[in-house]
């Protein structure tokens, strides 16, 4: 059988990138596809056959506009020779076609029985669900104005073209229920939810380090970015005089330590290895989830660890955060209502065992086991 894969990007690491090389490791004879490819950023596919095109010699840092051009380099890549095309994306990858897809629209295929599954965190966050958040931030500083200008004057048409994309697509898989909502509701297709693979042996429970603090603390990891709203989990234990110590790095860092002034409360700490943030997460009171995202691996992380985590009430985050069980969900996005959910989680108690095997199913076993037999199904 003839596979390729497919990724938006492939230049750093984040989840999307983790469920690619699990894709990868399930067929690790096939090319990779892909508009950008920085093997410094991540080294992970360094015995994989990488292909890129000409947008390769565009700089890794014009990657958020170069929405537009993405489209027009999947959509017009040729991989109808394939038996199976496998699109890790939530952007532009999903435009490619399969030979089954160009045989029932007229069009020549070299193999017209070949078929396109895509694996879709969720549809184009900055054409959609996001938009908003995106036209108050773009994240191109002094530029801003400009971008906002220009993304305004073309959304339709990029829509448009992303509908279209989404319309190519043989079968939608995704990562959460939320997502699957996302996807029928843009898209107006169906989704079956495999959820994402987790490394839950990574994060088993182990002897914490020296605490950063005198007394408990809550934490929270994540890639420093506007939309994580790691701003929220700073605000709301400085509202409540509360211990967070905060893991990662990202543009957003001067700005959330600058909020933190010097009052004490929040540490800073850079990214580490999984061992060691495993023994600050067994060493927490809680993990903060502020952000609203189609799923969240680093917070099933912590579950695995016991750590009950306080959670944004939308969003992936219902699938695994059961209030009261191994966790709390709050009902807005604001300071305010995580303080408040702070206050109400530490009247509550959680058994740290329940809480770990609270997410016992969603390992990288079952993943490899799910999505190889929804591909069977399909390839029937």
């Amino acid at each position: 059988m003839k596979v390729a894969i497919v990724c938006d990007w492939l230049t750093n690491v984040g989840g999307a990138e983790k469920v690619l090389f699990k894709v990868h490791q399930m067929f690790p004879e096939a090319p990779i596809y892909t508009s950008q490819y920085d093997p410094k950023g991540i080294d992970w596919f360094r015995d994989a056959d990488v292909r890129t095109g000409w947008m390769q010699k565009y700089p890794v840092k014009l990657r958020k506009v170069l929405g537009p051009l993405r489209q027009r380099y999947f959509s017009r890549l040729d991989l109808s020779e394939y038996d199976l095309i496998v699109s890790v994306t939530g952007a532009e990858a999903k435009a490619v076609k399969s030979g089954k897809w160009l045989h029932e629209h007229k069009k020549k295929a070299i193999n017209p029985k070949g078929i396109h599954i895509s694996y879709c965190h969720v549809p184009t966050q900055y054409y959609w669900q996001m938009y908003d958040d995106y036209i108050k931030n773009p994240g191109f500083g002094i530029l801003n104005p400009l971008v906002r200008f220009f993304f305004r004057l073309f959304v339709i048409p990029l829509r448009r073209a992303d509908l279209k994309a989404a319309r190519r697509v043989d079968y939608f898989v995704t990562i959460s229920d939320y997502a699957k909502e996302q996807i029928h509701k843009y898209y107006g297709r169906e989704a079956v939810v495999i959820h994402p693979p987790v490394e839950l042996e990574c994060f088993k429970a182990s002897d914490s380090l020296e605490l950063p603090f005198s007394g408990t603390y809550y934490i929270t990891t994540s890639r420093q970015v506007n939309w994580k709203r790691i701003d929220l989990a700073v605000k709301a234990c400085m509202m409540t005089q509360r211990h967070l110590l905060v893991i990662g790095e990202g543009p957003e860092h001067k700005k959330l330590v600058k909020l933190a002034k010097d009052s004490g409360l929040v540490k800073f700490l850079p990214l580490m290895d999984k061992k060691k943030l495993a023994s600050y997460l067994v060493g927490a009171k809680g993990y903060l989830f502020p952000s609203l995202e189609p799923f969240g691996i680093a917070p099933v992380e912590a579950l695995a660890t016991g750590c009950p985590v306080i959670a944004f009430g939308e969003g992936g985050a219902c699938d695994y955060v059961k209030d009261g069980k191994n966790g709390v969900l709050f009902k807005k996005q604001t300071a305010k209502s995580l303080a408040e959910a702070i206050l109400r989680f530490e009247k509550m108690k959680f058994n740290r065992e329940r809480v770990a095997k609270s997410v016992k199913g969603f390992g990288e076993e079952r993943f490899d086991r799910d999505l190889k037999r929804f591909i069977n199904e399909k390839l029937k």
